[in-house]
């Protein structure tokens, strides 16, 4: 009986293991089946599209528009994400190495899908120990190509992980290893606004992938995990040791030793070259924001393969640029030194004590004229728009002009942190004068620095393209180049130094006063009486040759701003923008031939193919001739005139045609200074013309503008990589001495006058 039962229990135990192993196989099976099932459905697009093949070669990722100067430096970018791709070449290897240290050590074993981590994350998940994730650096990149979204279900996850896992096998089958790689760094975030290996480079460490070092390299491949937790500017602490860690694996690893994981772990992170790359920082702000609108128009014309514009915000254009990074290094050191540590103290100090300081007007409604300008600078503000828009008072716009809020103002020792009222911050702003500077090539037209002011945080407002600015003297160039060719006039050529009058269209006169009683009466050659700026002069030249005919002269030379034909132009009435006036200038030293200045040579796309290349327009404007004598002349600018200076305090002795000007009530200084290479225009005044020195000394154009320009070639002259000439201009073929050595020319002048006279005795 026993043994009958013992027989039943056995078969029964036999009966229920079977079960259990039967129904344990049952669902192996089912689970397998209802996975391939799954996969097959994916594969198939039951649970929505997958991305194709041509979608993984060419993924929907914005990418900069990067702005590269004439000796291929980074300039800027212009973006919705900071991205730049590179390519596996281009990538440090220790960089590489880091990487596989810390997020795939199997990367190169496995084809996508790594089953010993997948294991390894399945027994955490069973004992609750984690000893890291299980995605590979390929299914990392299909996530990043292809982000999951947000809000999604539970079962929606699980299908969005095992899509992920066959675009990481459609990856690996389509792509090597180190394409794959280079792809999974250019679309990574690596936080401060850069997406992409390379941006990321360059905002943290100024320089390329490929130039990173291993501390640098064991940074960024530890901030792609987590880029706010590990970010070096916001937690320095979290970031140096994950950096550590890092370094710490590889040495696990063997790709670096113990004692070099020792001696750079102790290294402490370096963020001295950290900055991040937008808009506002960086070099040639203002040209960057100048060219994004010229850009802006060529995109809207250019169409790409599938018809649509090309937009400079994603498509990944590489425009190079004819800006020479350091001569706009120069430039903006130029800028910077001279206003910073001269000029504006200076201005501060000469305003010292005026209740109406830094405003000059005449009569005694000074205070209103003051309360009218203050006004017009509260409606052209930021905060006022916003406000008005936000739909408030008057009332309540004007009591936050007047609350004291917390801000960061300009100086030229850096930004100051202080609480003042807005209205307080306007008025401290019209303290201060601003510069521009542009200087081009003057063979190609090329310009290789632009400087649009003192700070584009700061002052948005362009003084090279944007604004107009009475030019004064440094017009007067041009009359005597018309002179020089429709006159058949030499700079030795005599005038009466005389007071001379232009009849108006109304009846009356025009009869201008100079500001030097030198040498009145007497005759002076031309070469004199542009190097001292003689008005009197100007006004004989303007009623010889006609306002009409000068104009059309400048507008064969660049100048298009409106010009009234009156003889006042022959002074520099004109308003006219810095842009336009080295333009022309440069006229002079291309042997008369106008080069409209150039700003871009090529537009590449993503690829590296060119889309368009740019040739500045050229017009021949004067005969080699003229244009070699109006040379001539500006140089006794230098040599004997107002921009003496340069000589006796800067220290050029080199050729150096020049042309200051100073217009009504010191408002405006300018310099344009012209060597065999370089033409060269700087301008200074206040954002206000009613803002100024008082007094002709300290507001001239000598004073506030050519040392700029010294400061600039000085550095230029110094920088052997430039090399720029400091020979004489190319000469005319033929014999013109005679123009220019004027004892000569008067010794001529006077045997012909003689022969002629003989010549009209022997006739009768």
């Amino acid at each position: 009986m026993n043994d009958q039962k013992e027989t039943k229990n056995q078969a029964q135990k036999g009966s229920g293991w079977f079960n259990f192993v039967f129904k344990l196989w049952l669902l192996f099976f089912i689970g397998l089946a209802a996975i391939l099932l799954l996969f097959y459905g994916i594969t198939n697009e039951w649970f929505g599209q997958m991305p194709s093949f041509q979608e993984l070669e060419n993924p929907e990722t914005n990418q900069a528009s990067q702005i590269y100067s004439a000796d291929a430096e980074l300039l800027g970018s212009y973006y919705i994400e900071n991205r730049s791709n590179v390519h596996f070449r281009e990538l440090s290897p220790d960089l590489v190495n880091a990487l596989l240290a810390i997020e795939d050590i199997r990367f190169t074993e496995h084809s996508g899908i790594d089953e010993r981590a997948l294991l390894r994350v399945a027994w955490g998940v069973v004992t609750g120990n984690s000893k890291g994730g299980g995605s590979t650096l390929t299914q990392q990149l299909a996530k990043n190509l292809f982000p999951r979204g947000e809000n999604l279900s539970t079962l929606q996850l699980v299908v969005r992980k095992l899509q992920e896992w066959v675009t990481a096998t459609k990856l690996e089958r389509n792509y090597s290893k180190e394409e794959i790689l280079a792809m999974y760094l250019n679309t990574v975030p690596f936080g401060s606004q850069s997406f992409g290996i390379k941006s990321a480079s360059q905002t943290f460490f100024n320089k390329l992938p490929e130039s990173l070092l291993l501390e640098e390299a064991a940074l960024m491949a530890g901030v792609v995990n987590a880029p706010t937790r590990y970010s070096p500017s916001r937690n320095p602490e979290n970031a140096l040791r994950r950096r550590n860690l890092v370094l710490q694996k590889m040495a696990d690893y063997n790709f670096i030793t113990r004692e070099v994981y020792d001696s750079v772990s102790a290294l402490p992170i370096d963020m001295s070259n950290y900055g991040i790359l937008d808009h506002n920082s960086g070099q040639a702000t203002y040209f960057r924001e100048f060219l994004r609108g010229e850009l802006h128009d060529w995109a809207a014309n250019h169409y790409k393969a599938d018809g649509t514009p090309y937009n400079i915000y994603k498509d990944g254009l590489r425009i190079y640029t004819t800006i020479n990074s350091r001569m706009q290094r120069y430039a903006e050191e130029a800028v910077r030194q001279h206003l910073g540590s001269d000029l504006q103290p200076a201005f501060f100090k000469h305003w010292e004590g005026y209740t109406h300081a830094p405003f000059v007007f005449s009569g005694s409604d000074v205070g209103q004229e003051v309360d009218k300008i203050m006004k017009q600078a509260v409606r052209r503000s930021d905060r006022y728009r916003s406000l008005r828009n936000a739909g408030e008072s008057p009332e309540a716009i004007s009591k936050s002009f007047r609350t004291p809020v917390r801000m960061h103002v300009f100086s030229w020792n850096g930004p100051i942190d202080t609480v003042m009222t807005p209205m307080d911050s306007i008025r401290y702003y019209k303290y201060f004068l601003q510069a521009s500077i542009m200087s081009v090539d003057a063979h190609t037209g090329f310009v290789r620095a632009y400087v649009g002011g003192n700070d584009y945080r700061y002052f948005k407002y362009d003084h090279v393209t944007q604004a107009r600015r009475q030019v004064g003297s440094t017009f007067k160039p041009f009359l005597y180049a018309l002179a020089m060719q429709e006159g058949d006039y030499s700079p030795c050529f005599k005038v009466p130094n005389i007071q001379y009058s232009v009849q108006l269209f109304d009846g009356t006169f025009w009869s201008p006063r100079n500001s030097s009683n030198d040498r009145i009466g007497e005759e002076v050659t031309l070469r004199w009486a542009l190097a001292n700026s003689n008005n009197w002069i100007s006004a004989y030249l303007i009623k010889r040759f006609s306002p009409q005919a000068l104009i059309q002269l400048v507008r064969k030379m660049g100048i298009n701003s409106p010009i009234d034909p009156v003889p006042a132009i022959a002074l520099g009435t004109p308003d006219l923008s810095l842009y336009e006036m080295v333009g022309a200038m440069n006229t002079f030293a291309n042997q008369g031939v106008y080069i409209k200045p150039a700003f871009i040579t090529r537009i590449e796309d993503k690829n590296g193919n060119v889309i368009e290349r740019f040739v500045p327009e050229r017009t021949e404007v004067l005969d080699e001739v003229s244009a070699y004598k109006m040379i001539e002349l500006m140089k006794g600018v230098v040599e004997s005139g107002t921009g003496i200076r340069l000589r006796f305090k800067y220290g050029y002795n080199n050729p150096i045609a020049g042309k200051t000007g100073t217009t009504q009530n010191q408002s405006d200084g300018w310099f344009m200074g012209v060597t065999p290479d370089l033409t060269t225009g700087v301008w200074v005044g206040a954002e206000d013309r009613s803002v100024h020195f008082r007094t002709i000394k300290l507001g001239q154009g000598a004073n506030m503008a050519l040392p700029i320009w010294a400061l600039y070639m000085q550095k230029v002259y110094d920088d052997p990589a430039l090399n720029i000439s400091k020979e004489d201009f190319k000469k005319p073929l033929g014999d013109i001495a005679i123009e220019f050595d004027c004892d000569k020319y008067d010794a001529e002048q006077a045997l012909r006058r003689r022969n002629q006279q003989q010549q009209y005795k022997d006739d009768f």
